[in-house]
């Protein structure tokens, strides 16, 4: 009970942050230069068909996979059968291989801060992929424990955005860190640090307990 607890209380923080993405996002379908974050960018970068290009992708389809992603791991939505898990995990895998990890590619090229902060946002990217590569790629092989695990540390990656926000704000208010300082720091910890803690989970039994506990009638119906 106290693990369903926690999970649904993990579920409804990340839901509220897709919420207020959402609210975030909608601004930038204007399709003005000069508004939030672009304001941050040259007017050569603003100007270069290559980075718009990238930007609308990746802040759309990043927004579809977080919820695609969040609804995979809600029991509810799990027992109703193999049909709507494998449909949203299409989409989940399509929207991060296909687009999300590639537009962020084109971010990480464009991004404030230097080579450090662009080594950073790639290898996130890099990583992505190759995390949701490995957890479709072992539900082909119906290989379900590990297709949970890779899943598992793909959404933690997918999460990164949540957790750069957060630690940005607790290292800027809360350690009155440089604005340089935390932007740098937290281009790392945000996906670094969410895969490190998601392998803790899974040593303690994490995906174990998604498949024993949240997905029993599903994974016997994949497996017939």
């Amino acid at each position: 009970m106290v693990r369903k607890l926690l999970l649904a209380l993990v579920a409804l923080v990340i839901a509220a942050f897709a919420g207020l993405m959402l609210t975030k996002t909608l601004p930038y379908y204007t399709f003005e230069k000069g508004i939030h974050f672009l304001t941050t960018k040259s007017d050569e970068t603003n100007d270069s068909p290559v980075f718009r290009l990238g930007f609308y992708v990746h802040i759309t389809t990043s927004l579809l996979v977080l919820v695609a992603g969040l609804l995979q791991f809600l029991p509810v939505l799990a027992r109703r059968g193999p049909g709507l898990h494998r449909q949203l995990g299409k989409f989940y895998v399509v929207g991060i291989l296909a687009l999300a990890a590639p537009s962020g590619l084109i971010l990480a090229y464009f991004a404030n801060g230097g080579l450090a902060a662009q080594v950073g946002f790639t290898l996130q990217c890099l990583v992505w992929w190759l995390c949701t590569w490995k957890a479709y790629r072992a539900a082909r092989q119906r290989q379900w424990s590990l297709h949970v695990d890779w899943m598992l540390r793909s959404f933690a990656v997918t999460l990164a955005a949540l957790a750069l926000r957060g630690e940005s704000y607790v290292m800027y208010y809360v350690f009155e860190t440089k604005p340089i300082e935390t932007y740098l720091t937290v281009t790392w910890l945000s996906w670094v640090g969410n895969l490190i803690l998601v392998e803790v989970l899974l040593e303690v039994g994490l995906g174990r307990y998604f498949l024993q506990e949240f997905m029993p009638d599903l994974r016997r119906k994949l497996v017939a």
